[in-house]
C-alpha cells in the first residue's frame, strides 16, 4: 500500500495499528490547498452523499406544502441513529408527507446507538424500517418523487428520473461528466456514486461557497440544505458524534459515509476537504479531522476542542488508563 499513514496507534511503545488513507483539500479557485496520497482515488460518498441526495425535496415545495419544521426537514441529509428526538421527529415526518412506512425499500432496523437500542428491546420494541439509518433520506426521495409525478414504487432504482436528477446534480457540483461517475448500490438500497477525492471535494466545495453554483435554484437548494444541517446538528448524526461536533459550528457543512469516507467545508475560508480511511474505520475521524483543522490554523479551537473531546489522542484501557496513544501523521 503507497498511500501515506495518517493515524498510527501505538499500544506501549509498540506499533499496534496503522490507517492509511486520502486527503485532498482545495480552495474557492479549485487548487490543491492540502493533499496526503492520491487525490484521483476513486471514493463512493457512502452517506456523505446525503446533502446532494436530498437536492430534489429541496427543489420541490415539500417542506411549505407539509408544514415541516427544521428539525423534520434535516432528516432529509440525515444519518439517524435511534435517539428519541429522531423517532419522534420521524413519526411526524412520516405522518405530515402522509406517506407509508412500507414504501420505504431500506430494511427493518433496530435503533443504532446503544440506549435506544436497548430501550426498544427492554420493551419488546420490534425492528421498523423507520429506525433504519437512512430513513430520513428515503422519505425525502419518495416525496420527491410523488411531488414531480414520478412512479413512487421504483424510487430507488438507477434508470428512474430521480436518481438520475441526482446524479447529473452531483456532476455538475464535483465538475465530472456524468458518464466518469461510478455506480453502485449502497447498503440502504439506493444507487451511490464514487469520484476522485478531488472531485468530492469539489462537490462540498459548493456547499461553503454557493455562489460557486450556475443554476439558481440548485444555488438556493444547497444554501438552505447547509442551513438546516447547521439548525439541527443532533439529528444529522446524534449527540457525541463527529458530524454533531462539526455542524454546531455555524461554519462548517459536513457529513460522513461508512467505510471511513468524510466531507467537510468551511465557510468563512472557502476551502473544501475529502478524505477516506483506507481501513474503514471511523474511529479515527475526531482527531485526524482535529489534525487537519490545527494545519489549517482553524480559528474555533471550541470546534477542535469538541473533536478531541471525541476521539481522545489517549487510548484507554477498561479502567480509563493510560496504555497507548494515537498519532496523527499529517
Amino acid at each position: 500500500m503507497n498511500d501515506p499513514v495518517l493515524v498510527s496507534e501505538y499500544r506501549g511503545s509498540i506499533l499496534e495499528n496503522e490507517h492509511h488513507g486520502v486527503i485532498c483539500g482545495v480552495n474557492e479557485k479549485k487548487e490543491v490547498i492540502f493533499q496526503e496520497g492520491d487525490i484521483n482515488h476513486l471514493t463512493f460518498y457512502r452517506s456523505a452523499m446525503k446533502p446532494i441526495q436530498a437536492i430534489p425535496v429541496f427543489l420541490t415545495d415539500v417542506i411549505n406544502k407539509y408544514g415541516l419544521t427544521s428539525e423534520e426537514t434535516a432528516l432529509f441529509t440525515a444519518s439517524q441513529r435511534g435517539e428519541i428526538y429522531h423517532q419522534n421527529a420521524l413519526v411526524s415526518l412520516l405522518r405530515k408527507l402522509q406517506l407509508s412506512e412500507e414504501q420505504l425499500v431500506c430494511a427493518e432496523s433496530l435503533p443504532l446507538n446503544d440506549e435506544p437500542k436497548a430501550a426498544c428491546l427492554w420493551n419488546h420494541g420490534a425492528k421498523r424500517r423507520l429506525f433504519h439509518n437512512c430513513a430520513g433520506k428515503h422519505l425525502g426521495l419518495i416525496a420527491a418523487a410523488r411531488e414531480k409525478g414520478w412512479d413512487m414504487d421504483t424510487y430507488y432504482e438507477l434508470d428512474h428520473p430521480l436518481q438520475q436528477a441526482i446524479l447529473g446534480y452531483l456532476s455538475q457540483l464535483a465538475e465530472i461528466d456524468s458518464n466518469e461517475i461510478g455506480k453502485g448500490t449502497d447498503g440502504c438500497g439506493v444507487p451511490v456514486f464514487s469520484v476522485p477525492l478531488y472531485n468530492m471535494a469539489l462537490s462540498y466545495l459548493k456547499f461553503a461557497c454557493p455562489e460557486m453554483i450556475s443554476d439558481q435554484g440548485m444555488k438556493e437548494a444547497v444554501k438552505h440544505i447547509g442551513t438546516v444541517m447547521n439548525e439541527n446538528p443532533k439529528i444529522i448524526a446524534s449527540h457525541q458524534f463527529v458530524c454533531t461536533a462539526l455542524l454546531e459550528d455555524s461554519n462548517i457543512v459536513a457529513k460522513g459515509g461508512a467505510q471511513g469516507v468524510y466531507c467537510f467545508a468551511l465557510r468563512k475560508e472557502k476551502l473544501s476537504f475529502a478524505l477516506k480511511v483506507l481501513s474503514g474505520s471511523e474511529l479515527v475521524w475526531p482527531i485526524l479531522i482535529a489534525g487537519i483543522l490545527e494545519k489549517m490554523d482553524y480559528q474555533n479551537k471550541e470546534t477542535i476542542h469538541r473533536l478531541y473531546e471525541l476521539g481522545q489522542r489517549d487510548i484507554l484501557n477498561d479502567e480509563g488508563k493510560i496504555i497507548g496513544k494515537r498519532v496523527v501523521n499529517l
